[in-house]
């Protein structure tokens, strides 16, 4: 199914051009800086983000703009004033002049007149028309993503403010169609919104306003990261690594004696490192914890210490039910992210999640601990040094860009997963409990800033089942430990608890190679369980890294069962 190009969120023949539509990008963020307030300046940045194929970005903006939408007409809200305010300046006159401005011109019905809207003060008149905006966005742009179930509760909102509105009865219909191929219903079945899948994929991508991304290969980050590197691994150093390609499924490929090849930042050895010889030994504080009132560090993860009057366990003066297993981590945590989340119920969210949202909800507590170190200290949260160095697996844009007829279906290149929930209701919440104007820290909370932010998590983010039930309730970034880089043969494991310990093998998983490390070879680790077959961790690999596993032991494994099944069809019957 394609979506027509008279839709809000896809370009036509009158579309600008790349360069034009990034610099009214950065014209209208630079505005909202200026005015972070203003519903429309959101609403205009969507329409552009629209055209740019950034349908998460384009769903973000027009959820802020709904959000402020509602500020206008509620003056019990917190932004009630500077949102009026704001929007004082399009219209001295009630509909239909307002209909006039260029966001919401473009799907905005004739039908709406001013009796319709509960008041003809300008500022509500516009707040009313703007917020059947933000659903018509809302609705498209999470279609494209993929997210059907938040795209048809948008629009059945829409339709429940105006149940004739053409453009929402559209997309509607777009999304049904969708739905039953999804679903594989007939054409006559009803479709109930909860029954609609709700994870979708976006571009992952280094964006191209992003200026927070360092050149990872200069030298002046290898000196910084080597620095950082020489406490927790003396015998390593961190180099420029050769690696095989991440392709986007099973090739011919498996065979050749040439794959393509990229440079990734890697872990060699200096010196030789024995057999069972410690290699690495990192703390973090970018934590997560998924179970509620859990007896676990709030700070590093780890199992507290039993609760009695010996118990080397400090609780927070100021929030009691926070608890950090010992004075070390205590004096760490109020150091580096403690006092932004202190008192501030943010840890009651998404804890105890249903079994199918276990992933999303520890990579979501990740966000909230980087949000909370980066408001503490005062930057930007990809500047904080336990992920600016990452790298997130991304795709060169030029690859994730979309023709002016786009499929309902995203690209084959997008590769991060979205939810409208993950990635942008609940953050926004998060950052609100912490007393954060979501509004005027913009700069810092951009939903670009948060997917990227995302991406740089999902195949490096370490995690603990729980031994009660096998579900995973901790998880952990350890900056370092990821730059030893994947392979499904390591030369090293990994154990987790309070620190992150990387210890050479005694044997490699396959092969006759001796245990230990020889001065100059990589570090060799495993993000996934090795011991499963080359299938399942190539189908891992996918949807953790964006592309699959391209190791010399997954290609021989591929390329063996390929053969296999070769010579299995290769037989005649005789008659």
């Amino acid at each position: 199914m394609e979506v027509e190009a008279s839709s809000p969120s896809v370009p036509d023949d009158k579309t600008p051009n790349k360069g034009s539509l990034l610099e009214q990008r950065q014209q209208l963020t630079d505005a909202l800086a200026n005015s972070p307030y203003d519903l429309i300046l959101y609403l205009d940045r969507a329409v552009v983000y629209s055209h740019l194929g950034y349908p998460d970005l384009a769903a973000g903006d027009a959820y802020r703009a709904l959000l402020l939408a509602d500020e206008v007409r509620d003056e019990s809200f917190e932004y009630h004033e500077q949102a009026r305010e704001a929007l004082r300046g399009y219209s001295t006159t009630p509909c239909p002049d307002v209909l006039n401005h260029g966001a919401l011109v473009e799907g905005t019905p004739a039908m709406i007149n001013p009796e319709d809207v509960e008041t003809s003060e300008p500022p509500n008149v516009l707040a009313h028309l703007a917020s059947v905006r933000c659903f018509q966005i809302l609705s498209i742009s999470l279609l494209l993503c993929g997210c059907l179930k938040s795209a048809l509760q948008f629009c059945e909102r829409g339709l429940n403010t105006v149940p004739a509105n053409k453009e929402l009865l559209e997309i509607k219909g777009y999304i049904e169609q969708v739905g039953r191929r999804k679903l594989r219903q007939q054409p006559d079945e009803p479709i109930r919104s909860n029954d609609l899948p709700d994870r979708g994929v976006v571009r992952r991508e280094v964006y191209p306003w992003n200026s927070h991304e360092p050149d990872r290969f200069s030298k002046a980050s290898l000196l910084f990261l080597n620095e950082q590197l020489a406490t927790m691994a003396p015998k390593c150093e961190v180099r420029v690594s050769c690696l095989p390609v991440l392709l986007e499924g099973e090739s011919s490929t498996d065979v050749y004696d040439i794959i393509p090849t990229c440079k990734q930042l890697g872990l060699f050895a200096k010196d030789d490192i024995a057999a069972g010889e410690p290699v690495l030994e990192e703390y973090s504080l970018l934590t997560a914890n998924n179970r509620h009132k859990e007896s676990s560090c709030d700070a590093c993860g780890t199992e507290l210490p039993p609760l009695d009057d010996n118990s080397k366990a400090v609780s927070c003066p100021e929030c009691h039910d926070t608890i950090f297993c010992d004075e070390f981590c205590y004096n760490q945590a109020r150091e580096q992210y403690h006092p932004a989340v202190c008192d501030t119920d943010v840890d009651s969210i998404a804890k105890d999640p249903d079994a199918a949202d276990i992933d999303q909800s520890l990579y979501l507590l990740l966000l909230a601990r980087l949000l909370a170190m980066s408001t503490h200290q005062g930057i930007h949260p990809l500047d904080a040094k336990q992920i600016k160095y990452i790298w997130g697996d991304f795709v060169p844009t030029e690859l994730n860009d979309i023709d002016s007829s786009v499929n309902a279906e995203p690209p084959p290149e997008w590769t991060l997963p979205f939810s409208f929930k993950y990635n942008i209701e609940i953050p926004l919440h998060i950052l609100e409990k912490m007393d954060i104007d979501i509004y005027a820290t913009l700069d810092k909370h951009d939903l670009w800033v948060l997917n990227t932010a995302y991406a740089k998590f999902r195949g490096t983010a370490s995690a603990r089942k729980n031994p009660r039930d096998g579900r995973p309730d901790v998880a952990a970034v350890h900056p370092f430990w990821c730059l030893a880089n994947h392979d499904c043969n390591p030369n090293v494991t990994w154990e987790w608890g309070g620190k992150m310990v990387l210890s050479a093998r005694e044997t490699r998983p396959v092969g006759d190679q001796p245990g230990g490390i020889k001065a100059g070879e990589e570090i060799l680790n495993h993000y996934c369980d090795v011991d499963l077959p080359v299938q399942l961790r190539r189908e891992w690999a996918k949807g953790s890294l964006g592309g699959w596993c391209m190791c010399q032991r997954c290609r021989d494994e591929s390329a063996a069962a390929e053969a296999k099944n070769d010579s299995r069809g290769s037989g005649m019957i005789l008659g």
